[in-house]
């Protein structure tokens, strides 16, 4: 596996000041294939991994449904019996995966609880997608009230079997506080209080990998088999999309994996997740790779981080 090109698509990034610093990784379905870090940073550093946490959050609650303890269907209301009165309309795990649920979002560095039970909705669930991380943590009580252990402890205790022992909602974990924060309306100190289910984990780039090779192997570790292929089964297809995942940007979305489905790109069956700061984390079967992009620098409001087709195309080409 030739690497030059997807190492030079970084180092060109971080040269030229797109990216503070940054460590890519690769891994196949036997391990790790290469971890090498740029502009300062370690390729042991933890990184805050913000959204690729709803991903690793969703992979306990699939364990849950192998177990018979949890299912797409189930309500929020089993966990939550206030949100009762919130919403007229079942909102159930499925939604709050996919992101057709139809909450009201607030603010990362919000109050969870308070923010879940804020009343109103922005469409009847399951008619619309729009990006949401305030579901994760109608994700997290499900997880809790199904498994009877706090969600946090499942989800890293669940992850571990990959041996990815690294994952952590400790900030002091990492010295990559987050570039750009200042042009946003958004408290870093008060978020990372918060272990937010949808976007407070850190990680390292080995933690990641070993998630994505043990879903590569398809051996059972992290989900069975046919786990495996119904939680990337798309659940958007054909619904209206609210920002930031307009028709412009393709992707469909399935048990919380992004399921990009651009034509720029080389294969057609890569699942992921990316995360505010520009990490990324995308497994492609048909190639048997797993790519890790971890740095952290935030766009200017009303802007998107970097388009990464050319990286996913590199590494997918070696």
């Amino acid at each position: 596996m030739d690497l030059t090109h997807a190492t030079e698509w970084v180092a060109r990034r971080v040269d030229a000041g797109a990216y503070p610093n940054a460590v890519l990784g690769i891994a196949d379905s036997s391990g790790i294939v290469s971890i090498e870090a740029f502009g300062g940073a370690s390729a042991d550093d933890h990184f805050p991994l913000f959204s690729i946490t709803k991903p690793i959050v969703a992979l306990a609650a699939l364990r849950l449904i192998e177990e018979g303890k949890l299912a797409g269907g189930t309500p929020l209301t089993d966990a939550v019996p206030e949100f009762t009165g919130v919403r007229p309309d079942p909102v159930v795990l499925d939604h709050l995966v996919s992101h057709t649920a139809g909450m009201v979002e607030p603010g990362l560095d919000a109050p969870l609880r308070d923010s879940l039970l804020a009343p109103g909705r922005r469409f009847i669930a399951g008619k619309i997608t729009a990006y949401s991380s305030i579901a994760y943590e109608g994700v997290a009580a499900l997880i809790e009230h199904a498994g009877g252990s706090p969600w946090a402890d499942q989800t890293l205790t669940n992850i571990a079997r990959s041996g990815a022992e690294g994952f952590t909602f400790d900030a002091e974990s990492s010295r990559h506080v987050p570039a750009g924060l200042q042009a946003h309306p958004f408290d870093w100190e008060r978020f990372i209080t918060l272990a937010h289910p949808g976007a407070g984990l850190f990680g390292r780039a080995a933690d990641l990998l070993a998630v994505g090779s043990a879903l590569l192997r398809d051996d059972g570790t992290l989900v069975q088999p046919v786990t495996n292929e119904w939680m990337r089964r798309p659940r958007t297809t054909g619904l209206p999309r609210l920002e930031p995942f307009t028709e412009d940007r393709p992707v469909e979305w399935g048990f919380s994996w992004n399921l990009p489905r651009d034509p720029a790109l080389l294969t057609a069956d890569s699942f992921g997740h990316g995360g505010w700061n520009g990490t990324q984390f995308m497994v492609t079967p048909s190639r048997d790779r797993c790519l890790v992009l971890l740095t952290s620098v935030i766009a200017p409001p009303g802007q998107h981080n970097p388009d990464l087709t050319g990286l996913i195309n590199a590494v997918n080409a070696a």
